[in-house]
């Protein structure tokens, strides 16, 4: 019997074989089969999103001074702009199916707030477009979210779905805010693996991998002096990224004015970015992840780290997307692009949004109000 020796060494393994990598935020392990890209694509292709969003539509509940499904009419706002969602999936006085169940049938009481935050008064701007301190107030606007609904809340998610092949509904530049008195599952199981790093470790699992990604740079897409995205080790979708602050931090809430800054900064070269990839007003979820709060503001939260998800589902162009089916649903996540891959394209794009560039070919040299 022969045994097969692979004569190939371990970076070339990574770049050109399958191969399994190791989630320490989830416990889980990912997939990774680099010489699928080679494939013929003959699947599902989507519709290319809509370049040409009207800045003011009359018709859409976001803007300013329009009127809501339940007949809430929106302020004349002219930066962010909250509002309690119409349509929410968690309420505060929810009853409580009481714990007397069979084990196999339990059911727990939900109790929440979900809220709709708009970034800024025109539709047709994303965060890649705005102005650095309009995004500032956005950040503003999140950690007084966290201080504000923390106090009462247990978790304090923030979420943007961006573009329509991501559920988004309405063109126009907005988050939103679900508070709730329960810990959901992707946070339990990120606090549950971060804890255990900790304990053996003594170090935050996200800090000392911030650290290890900024000597090795091969999967950095951006960096500043306070802040670093990368495609993780681990990531599942194709141009996903992390987005870290380099201090140990717990919440959005403990940025320095200095952090926030940054943050805005780096959010907008990331964004554009993405952006650039394929030339579009590229579509993700994306979400923050910080310590607990609540009951949780009084405990030892060390083996936290504030970090953010960025999960576009984009792979090869505008029009071809990964699917989450069969095998991932079935057995456990898969990718094509390697994070290596996919980072050192990320990085390679130009930091100037093309709509900047396309403008000032198609203006004589004049921005639009909204960029920067």
């Amino acid at each position: 019997m022969h045994r097969i020796v692979d004569t190939d060494d371990a970076a070339s393994i990574i770049g050109r074989h399958q191969h399994l990598r190791y989630n320490p935020l989830r416990d889980t392990w990912v997939l990774v089969s680099a010489h699928r890209m080679k494939r013929p694509w003959a699947g599902q292709v989507e519709k290319p999103p809509e370049e040409h969003t009207p800045r003011y539509d009359p018709r859409n509940p976001l803007c300013p001074g329009n009127t809501r499904a339940n007949g809430e009419v929106n302020s004349d706002y002219d930066s962010t702009f909250l509002f309690e969602n119409d349509f929410p999936a968690l309420q505060p006085d929810a009853p409580d199916p009481g714990s007397d169940q069979h084990p196999l049938f339990q059911s727990k009481v939900a109790r929440g707030v979900c809220k709709v935050m708009c970034f800024h008064p025109w539709s047709d701007v994303t965060l890649s477009l705005m102005k650095k301190q309009e995004v500032v107030k956005v950040i503003d606007k999140w950690a007084e979210l966290i201080e504000e609904l923390g106090t009462t809340y247990l978790w304090v998610q923030i979420f943007e779905n961006k573009g329509a092949m991501m559920g988004c509904s309405n063109p126009h530049p907005h988050c939103q805010v679900w508070a709730s008195n329960f810990l959901p599952n992707e946070p339990a199981l990120s606090d549950r693996c971060q804890r255990a790093y900790y304990q053996k470790h003594g170090e935050p699992l996200l800090l000392q991998y911030a650290k290890q990604e900024a000597e090795k740079k091969e999967r950095v897409v951006v960096e500043t002096s306070d802040w670093l995205a990368v495609v993780p080790y681990w990531a599942t979708w194709p141009y996903q990224t992390l987005l870290l602050p380099r201090r140990h931090v717990l919440r959005i809430n403990d940025l320095t004015t200095e952090e926030r800054e940054g943050l805005a900064d780096i959010m907008k070269q990331l964004l554009t970015k993405y952006d650039n990839l394929f030339e579009i007003s590229f579509p993700y979820s994306m979400g923050w992840h910080g310590a607990p709060t609540g009951p949780h503001l009084n405990k030892d939260n060390s083996h936290w780290q504030l970090h953010a998800h960025y999960y576009p589902p984009l792979l090869r162009s505008a029009t071809v997307k990964k699917f989450m089916v069969g095998y991932e649903m079935l057995a456990q996540d898969q990718r094509d692009l390697t994070p290596e891959q996919a980072a050192e394209k990320l990085r390679n794009l130009p930091e100037e949004h093309y709509k900047t560039r396309e403008n000032l070919e198609k203006g004589g040299g004049k921005e639009k109000d909204g960029e920067k």
